[in-house]
């Protein structure tokens, strides 16, 4: 997806790009994602200004796309179980308001009429009416389709070309060279290993999710519902599992429910227990969830770096060399902003947000230190 949305604005500035997947589109860690254009679940700070450039050009797009790409602005209900944690995301709310985000506190009396059937008890919680929806599969098909940018799939970078000066030259493909001035690393949870072959260290690491897909229902969820430990396990270092209930309905009916975190490297296996915590967080939410069937389950890999900001713009190790990973699970909502940002630092314009916070280098400086 954010390759995607790099072709698009590259394009649409001006430029003549080539897109190049190991793979068919959106055969990695887009298709195994929600589709979620979130900003409820960022703290102030870089990532959230990122998050509310990125909804404000998903909106644009879907003037054209959306459609076609099933882009739904339902907006995002955050709950509180308890007194005490109403009372951490009221603060957190607080401090998303201030950057721009807009919050609508909820008191428990009126979280049914926002959501019918959410279970009872719960203290309270907070509307994010900017949080939004896209089938992942279709944006990004849709988005490289508008970037009419020559797409070439099923193949793959071995090495990145650079010149007597150090400056990139293009990209040794294993159906020859691809030259160009300009590569951008949009590898998500691989972008370490193109990193790797332009001669950079980038330490993105493989987070793994599980999705649980149940059968086709009536419309019963209106907003994306999660619990508000949700922020603190995205932020969380840990390598450990978290789970913590994510739930919504599709267009197409099908409830989504997620959503775990592990690091355990590339393993693909099935977990009985991930699933089992995922299945019963939810029916926690939504009762009713305790009498419809689970059809399938998929998982992926989030692109994970150590900060959990992204490595967004240019390289100075490398002239030439542009990055664009290590979104973690928000690679989807972010992938329009991030596109914009690079497709501005490819054409020699100023970028609309620093991208200081994102330098891809960062790494290298803290382990020098």
């Amino acid at each position: 997806m954010v390759g995607a949305a790099c072709a698009l604005y590259a394009a649409r500035a001006g430029l003549d790009v080539i897109l190049v997947d190991r793979g068919p589109v959106a055969g990695g860690t887009t298709g195994a994602g929600e589709g979620n254009l979130l900003v409820s679940d960022k703290e102030p700070g870089p990532e959230l200004h990122l998050a509310l450039l990125s909804a404000r050009l998903w909106s644009e797009l879907a003037q054209e796309l959306g459609a076609a790409v099933e882009y739904e602005p339902k907006g995002g209900l955050v709950v509180a179980p308890t007194p005490d944690g109403l009372t951490a995301l009221a603060r957190l709310a607080a401090g998303q308001r201030a950057a721009g985000v807009r919050t609508v506190p909820v008191d428990a009396s009126e979280l049914h009429a926002l959501e019918p059937h959410l279970a009872p008890g719960l203290a309270g919680g907070v509307l994010y009416p900017q949080d939004a929806q896209v089938m992942p599969t279709l944006a990004a098909a849709h988005l490289a389709r508008a970037s009419g940018a020559r797409l070439e799939t099923g193949r793959t970078v071995t090495r990145v070309l650079r010149g007597a000066d150090g400056a990139v030259r293009g990209v040794r493909t294993d159906r020859g060279d691809l030259l160009a001035p300009a590569v951008v690393n949009a590898a998500g949870t691989w972008g370490g290993e193109v990193a790797a072959l332009a001669g950079v260290p980038l330490p993105v690491l493989p987070r793994r999710g599980f999705v649980l897909v149940t059968e086709p229902l009536p419309r019963r969820i209106r907003h994306k519902v999660y619990a508000a430990d949700y922020v603190a396990d995205v932020a969380d270092d840990s390598a450990a599992l978290a789970t913590s209930p994510v739930v919504e309905g599709t267009a197409a009916g099908p409830v989504l429910i997620g959503a775990s975190r592990e690091r355990v490297g590339f393993d693909r296996s099935f977990s009985l227990p991930v699933v089992r915590a995922l299945a019963a967080g939810a029916t926690r939410l939504f009762p009713f969830l305790d009498d419809v069937r689970v059809m399938r389950t998929y998982l992926g890999f989030r692109p994970y770096l150590p900060d959990h900001l992204p490595a967004l713009g240019p390289d100075p190790r490398v002239p030439g060399l542009f990055h664009a990973c290590g979104h973690e699970g928000a690679g989807i909502g972010l992938a329009t902003g991030s596109g914009q940002l690079i497709a501005q630092a490819l054409t020699g314009g100023t970028p609309e947000l620093d991208l200081t916070p994102f330098r891809p280098d960062r790494f290298a400086e803290e382990a020098t230190a």
